[in-house]
């Protein structure tokens, strides 16, 4: 190899390099293809909608959210909250794929353990559509388009199936168990489809600290060997897990890479970048520093990007006529109830005195290891029982916000929000902390550090001119529990405790970094 010349030392040194985690955002079980010069990964987004978004970038380690593949989640009547909640639910590990014969991005999973969707689109920012519903749920699908463009799907948990669908990507037209996880090794699940080299393989993942492959010389349906690939890999966040689950990709030059994600609540699950060499036999081998998963390696080698991706953190305005895929909602929206230009209007849309029952509040992830969200508030349309703000949202929740009650509106800081384990509520809220406020716009703040293994805490503050802002209430201790699988967001929300019709305008919001 061209490292072992002392003379190039000097290049290879001066080669540009990454620091993991590429994406300190929360998007797990990570699916990542590469199509022409464009490299695109899907995500779980659990409860969130719209669903399953797809991030592109143009060279492994700097990307953006460019769509969404689920643009609703109309699986039932819970996720719209109605009547029942659909908390932990939705859009599981699930497959993204791009079929050259048609020139069709598809992305595919199960809902609710019952069926599973397909949606396909030519651009990855839409519009997707459904194209079909199939009744074996895939649970954790690999997605593979072959050689020939049939389509196969590797899925299941412990044991592992094999499934063809038909030409057009409609039905099943055959399903077989291919491989069954000896007891020794325990869960394997997370399914990712491959064929390399005229080799086919099924790359799954034990939760929450090992990555395994299955390997077929003789065709989709085996029989597989299996190799560990890695297994109690320290990571590179300090007090993260063991970077698992994820998918391979391939250069244009030919280089391999393995985007994994690393388990670091209160944040989420954080996407990790490390090169793969193969071995002379075919089983891949991921690249280590010093026995661990790297915290810097060098830059992958690819041609010129054509333009920078565009920052997942920054100013919003909402001056667009669609929100930035930046956003997701708590559930699906109640679209006659908010709406853009000058700012973005969030009319009351549930009457409740529980967060988690509201409709309409709007999520964004937070910016590791610590970030800070402010927003400028218009609340001149506010009615008596509304309750507005921004929150830390997740089953574990404290928010800043406006309490308008008797004709006076207070900004007051809240904690004491919480699920229970089947992510029933708790807790609706204490109020630890309030101040009187005068009649004109209200910025208020939310930093968050979401470093694993710390305090973890979340603090809240406020101003009436944007400039100076006072601190309201106590820290707040972000929960690291990993049970809900989606970590903390900031979250705008308006809801009425009383009756309907108020209503607030949010004309900027900011994530920034320190």
């Amino acid at each position: 190899m061209h490292m072992s010349w002392p003379h190039q030392a000097p290049l290879l040194a001066a080669a540009a390099a990454y620091t993991n985690p590429v994406i300190w955002q929360d998007f797990a079980d990570i699916d990542i293809i590469r199509v022409g010069d464009t490299f695109y990964a899907s995500a779980s987004t659990m409860h969130y909608s719209p669903g399953a978004p797809v991030l592109r970038s143009y060279d492994l380690v700097h990307w953006e959210i460019a769509g969404h593949s689920v643009p609703v989640l109309d699986f039932g009547a819970k996720y719209d909250l109605n009547g029942a909640r659909g908390y932990v639910r939705g859009i599981w590990a699930s497959s993204l794929a791009y079929r050259p014969g048609n020139r069709t991005f598809y992305w595919l999973g199960q809902i609710d353990f019952a069926r599973t969707f397909v949606y396909t689109a030519t651009a990855v920012e839409g519009p997707w559509s459904r194209l079909t519903t199939i009744s074996t749920p895939y649970y954790d699908a690999g997605l593979l388009v072959d050689t020939d463009d049939t389509l196969y799907v590797a899925y299941g948990n412990t044991t592992i199936s094999v499934a063809q669908l038909s030409p057009d990507g409609r039905e099943q037209v055959r399903t077989q168990q291919v491989f069954t996880t000896p007891s020794g090794v325990g869960t394997l699940e997370g399914s990712r489809f491959y064929k390399i080299n005229g080799q086919y393989y099924i790359f799954l993942t034990r939760p929450a600290n090992g990555q395994y492959i299955l390997k077929s010389s003789s065709g989709p349906f085996g029989p597989y060997t299996m190799r560990q690939v890695l297994l109690d890999l320290h990571g590179p966040i300090p007090g993260g897990g063991v970077p698992h689950q994820g998918g391979l990709v391939q250069t244009q030059s030919g280089a391999w890479y393995y985007m994994a994600f690393v388990d670091a609540y209160p944040g989420g699950r954080m996407p990790a970048l490390a090169p793969v060499t193969w071995t002379s036999d075919g089983w891949p081998v991921v690249r280590l520093v010093d026995g661990a998963w790297g915290t810097s390696y060098p830059s992958p080698v690819v041609p010129t990007p054509p333009r920078e991706v565009t920052p997942m953190t920054g100013v919003d305005t909402f001056d667009g006529t669609t929100l930035s895929p930046r956003w997701e909602w708590n559930h699906n929206p109640d679209n006659t109830k908010w709406s853009l230009g000058n700012g973005l209007t969030l009319r009351t849309a549930t009457v409740t005195d529980d967060l988690y029952w509201a409709r309409n509040t709007l999520t964004h992830r937070i910016q590791g290891p610590t970030s800070t969200a402010t927003v400028q508030l218009d609340h001149s349309a506010m009615r008596d029982g509304d309750r507005a703000g921004l929150a830390l949202l997740r089953d574990s929740s404290a928010w800043i916000g406006l309490k308008r009650d008797g004709g006076r509106t207070r900004v007051v800081m809240v904690n004491g929000l919480t699920m229970d384990g089947n992510w029933n509520t708790t807790g609706t809220g204490t109020e630890v902390a309030s101040a009187p406020v005068p009649g004109g716009p209200i910025w208020l703040r939310a930093t968050a550090d979401v470093r694993p293994g710390t305090a973890r805490p979340g603090t809240f503050s406020y101003s009436t001119d944007g400039t100076t802002f006072t601190r309201l209430g106590p820290a707040f201790a972000m929960g690291n529990d990993w049970r809900f699988f989606m970590g903390y967001r900031f979250a705008l929300f308006n809801h009425a405790t009383q009756a309907l019709d108020g209503a607030v305008r949010v004309t900027r919001f900011e994530l920034s970094t320190p």
